[in-house]
Order: C-alpha cells, then sequence, then structure tokens
C-alpha cells in the first residue's frame, strides 16, 4: 500500500496542514463543570505526535444555557476552560499540528431538568424533536439572534485562546441540523419552507463567525444526512436538492465543508460514485473533509448495539480517493482512540502493529 496521497501537505486557505489527516470530533465526558480533563492537552498532543495533521476537539458547548445535553462536557464559559483550552492548543501546536474547536449546540437533545441549568428547555427550531414529539422551545427571532451572536463570540474566543480555526456542528440531528431537517423544522419565516431557507441559520452563524474573527482564522461547519433520530434520513434525497442546499451554504463562504458519513466508500446517491465530501466539492468547489469508519472493519452503530470490538480495515480505497482528490482531507476517529500513533504507522507500513479498537478506549482517558 502506498501512503503517498494520505501524508502530502495540503493548503486550506492559508493553513498549511502536514497532510491529509484529521482527527474527528469524539465526545467523551471528561470535562467536569466545562473544564477539560487536566490530561486532555496530551490526550490532544498525542494524537498530533502520532502523525495526525489537524486535530478536532470533541464537541464544545457554545455559551448559552441551553448548549448542553450531555454530562461533563467542555465549554468556554470559565477562565479556568479558557485556561485548559490554551494548554491544550499549544500542546497541539508544539508537535506542528493544526487544531480547530468544534462549536456545538445539542437543540431538542437537551431534556428537560438537565444540569447545570435544569429550569432551561431545549432550544428547537418548531418545538419538535422529531416529526411528531413537540417537547421543546420553539425559537424566536430574537432567540436565533441571540444564539447567532452567541456562535460568533465564541469564534472569537476560540481565535483568542489560540485556534486555527473552528468548526460549527451542524450534523447528527443537532440543533442547526434541526433548522435543516424538515420533521424539526415547520417555521413559516424565512428560516423555514424550502431546504433552501432551512440553511439560513447556518448562513448566518457562518457569516456572523467570520465577521467576527479576522481574515487568518477559518470557519468551516460539518453537516450530515443521517440523524440520531433516523439513521436513514436524508435532508436531500437527491443530487438536484443537495446541490441546491449546498449552494446556499456555499454563498456564506465557509472554508472547508466536513461531510459525516457512517462509511466513506458508499456512494451517496445511486446516480454517482461519489460519497457526501466527493458530491459537495464537485458542487461547491470549497475543500472537504470526509469520514466514516475510517481504518476499521465495524462501523461506529455497533459500539452502541454491544458488538465493540472492531479490527483494522484496509485503506487503499481511501488512498485511491484522496490520491484522485475526490475530497481533500479524511477524518479518522475510533482507531485514533484506540492507538494514538495510527498514522505514523500507516505511513510506516506496520499495520500489523495498529491496536485493535474496543469500548475500554472510549470509557478511558488516554
Amino acid at each position: 500500500m502506498s501512503s503517498n496521497a494520505l501524508f502530502k501537505e495540503f493548503t486550506l486557505k492559508n493553513l498549511v496542514l502536514k497532510n491529509r489527516l484529521a482527527m474527528a470530533p469524539m465526545t467523551r465526558n471528561f470535562s467536569p463543570n466545562g473544564v477539560p480533563h487536566k490530561d486532555a492537552a496530551s490526550y490532544y498532543a498525542r494524537r498530533a505526535e502520532g502523525g495526525i495533521g489537524l486535530i478536532i476537539t470533541e464537541g464544545v458547548e457554545i455559551s448559552h444555557d441551553s448548549s448542553s445535553g450531555y454530562p461533563n462536557c467542555p465549554n468556554l464559559r470559565s477562565k479556568e476552560a479558557r485556561s485548559e483550552w490554551k494548554k491544550i492548543v499549544k500542546a497541539v501546536h508544539d508537535e506542528g499540528s493544526s487544531i480547530f474547536c468544534q462549536l456545538w449546540h445539542v437543540g431538542g437533545i437537551r431534556k428537560p431538568g438537565m444540569p447545570p441549568n435544569p429550569e432551561i428547555p431545549g432550544y428547537t427550531p418548531s418545538g419538535f424533536v422529531n416529526a411528531n414529539k413537540k417537547v421543546a422551545h420553539e425559537m424566536s427571532l430574537t432567540d436565533i439572534q441571540d444564539m447567532i451572536n452567541i456562535y460568533a463570540d465564541d469564534a472569537k474566543i476560540c481565535e483568542d485562546i489560540g485556534f486555527d480555526g473552528i468548526e460549527i456542528h451542524g450534523a447528527h440531528g443537532y440543533l442547526i441540523d434541526q433548522f435543516f431537517w424538515k420533521d424539526t423544522n415547520k417555521r413559516d419565516d424565512h428560516y423555514g419552507g424550502s431546504l433552501v431557507k432551512r440553511a439560513q441559520f447556518a448562513c448566518d452563524i457562518i457569516d456572523a463567525c467570520k465577521n467576527n474573527t479576522s481574515d487568518k482564522f477559518l470557519v468551516g461547519i460539518r453537516f450530515s444526512q443521517w440523524k440520531q433520530q433516523d439513521y436513514d434520513a436524508k435532508i436531500a434525497d437527491n443530487e438536484k436538492t443537495l446541490s441546491e442546499f449546498l449552494l446556499k451554504l456555499a454563498d456564506s463562504n465557509p472554508d472547508f465543508l466536513h461531510c459525516s458519513t457512517r462509511r466513506y466508500w458508499e456512494p451517496e446517491f445511486k446516480s454517482s460514485h461519489l460519497n457526501l465530501a466527493g458530491l459537495a466539492k464537485k458542487i461547491t468547489g470549497i475543500p472537504t473533509i470526509s469520514v466514516g469508519s475510517v481504518g476499521l472493519n465495524k462501523d461506529f452503530i455497533n459500539l452502541y448495539a454491544g458488538d465493540d470490538e472492531a479490527g483494522f480495515a484496509n485503506i487503499d480505497e481511501l488512498e485511491q480517493r484522496l490520491a484522485m482528490n475526490e475530497f481533500d482531507l479524511i477524518a479518522i476517529g475510533r482507531a485514533l482512540l484506540s492507538d494514538p500513533n495510527w498514522a505514523n504507522k500507516i505511513k510506516n507500513n506496520q499495520t500489523d502493529k495498529i491496536q485493535q479498537f474496543n469500548k475500554t478506549f472510549v470509557e478511558n482517558y488516554y
């Protein structure tokens, strides 16, 4: 196996990445009171030292009281949290890698009574958490503008901390994705209606973040078709509709699109061999990141179904797709939890020495 395509430098806007490999964002609940664990700097730096060119952090809750939906997730709100993030950024930069902060709001995933503010409900575009369940807070136009401003303020905090950019989490059934999805966005104003109109909230967030940071700071967005509530869901069920949606996002000039799929090798539609990231790049010309069960022989859904052990899977097809520039970067998730040196072992043809994955690597901080 040749790994030339994987380990070529790539310039993303003005940021020179040492290779085409990214660490995927993975929430692991090790940040009590929103403060990253004291070992977080070494955790991220270990993957950079192990050969990963771009680190994308776990989801970092934006500074709104409704943003949290899971225990012990990090945020940017306290001086202590920002101090720990500065240590993380420095540790990654010291290894010659770049790092983006993923900004995250869970939307209707938030359940009533959740700490730290149990009186705060989940915020959603229309109060729905799925097509038939209206149990959350329906955002007013004032709520929407406040949320956009908070994203922009947090983007500036990230730049001040030293991050190279941010990834706005717009995937997997969380807040921004709930605006995309017709089952959860039933608004009749300019944030609802057609899929293009349902993308307006994301575009306004991207615009605000870019306007509140310098030109050298990167702002991108992650999106998906599938949802936690429905793995077969699609916000666009054909290439034409997907094109309309992506061209709307492109109007806000994101620096990259991170296209989340369960399996990177699967085509998004029968009409094309391209995966979601390949189609997004073809449609918009914007650099794309692909992701999905890289290097493992079982996808992540098995982790939650009691079938958590996964062995190494050949990545020759990944090499070929990158060599043909179908997409620009590839994000690796679970394989990096079990083996921080995964990238270097691939580069040095030591795949027989790669540590296999099981759920203990999620449960323990390493």
